[in-house]
C-alpha cells in the first residue's frame, strides 16, 4: 500500500487544497492530510478546528475512505516515516512557489532519502488561490463561496464576527 502525506497549515482549507487531495488519491492508495502545528505561525483557526473542517470536506470526495486527517508537530519526514509513507505531496500554484518547495524537498531528501516529494498542480481555476487571500476576503465580509466549501465559508464568517465583537 502506497501512503502519501499531504502536510500544510490549511488555515482554512480551500478548493485548491481539495483538488490536490483528489489528484493525490489517483496516485496513492492512502492519503494522510496532516495539519501542521507550527509555533511560528498565528493561525486563525485552532488545530482542532482545522482538522474538523478538513474531515468534513474530504468526506465529500469520491475517495473519502482512503483519506485520513490528523495533526503533527515536528519534522514532516519523521512523521512520514512513522506512517510508513513513501511520499510527501506538495502543491505548486505558480513558479514563485517552486523555489521554496524545491529547497524543502532537497532538505527532506537529505533527512530521509526514502521519502519522495511529489509536486502536484491544482486545476487552473485554483492557481491564484491561497488561504491568506481567503482569510483577507472573509475579514472584509467578501463572498468566499467560490474559494472554499460552504462549511468553511460559514465558519470563516462566524470566526470574524466573534473577533469583531471582542
Amino acid at each position: 500500500m502506497k501512503v502519501a502525506i499531504y502536510p500544510g497549515t490549511f488555515d482554512p482549507i480551500t478548493y485548491g487544497h481539495l483538488d490536490i487531495i483528489d489528484r493525490a488519491t489517483r496516485l496513492f492508495d492512502r492519503i494522510i492530510v496532516t495539519v501542521a502545528r507550527n509555533p511560528a505561525k498565528q493561525p486563525l483557526f485552532s488545530v482542532d478546528e482545522r482538522v474538523f473542517m478538513i474531515r468534513q470536506c474530504v468526506d465529500e470526495l469520491e475517495a473519502a475512505s482512503r483519506i485520513e486527517v490528523e495533526s503533527f508537530e515536528g519534522l514532516i519526514v519523521d512523521y512520514a516515516r512513522s506512517k510508513k509513507a513513501v511520499a510527501i505531496i506538495r502543491g505548486l500554484r505558480a513558479v514563485s512557489d517552486f523555489e521554496y518547495e524545491f529547497q524543502m524537498a532537497l532538505v527532506n531528501r537529505q533527512l530521509s532519502e526514502g521519502i519522495a516529494t511529489v509536486f502536484l498542480m491544482p486545476h487552473e481555476h485554483y492557481t491564484y488561490l491561497n488561504s491568506s487571500i481567503v482569510r483577507e476576503v472573509a475579514l472584509f465580509g467578501g463572498d468566499v463561496s467560490n474559494f472554499v466549501p460552504p462549511l468553511v465559508a460559514s465558519l470563516l464568517k462566524k470566526k470574524f464576527q466573534q473577533k469583531n465583537q471582542n
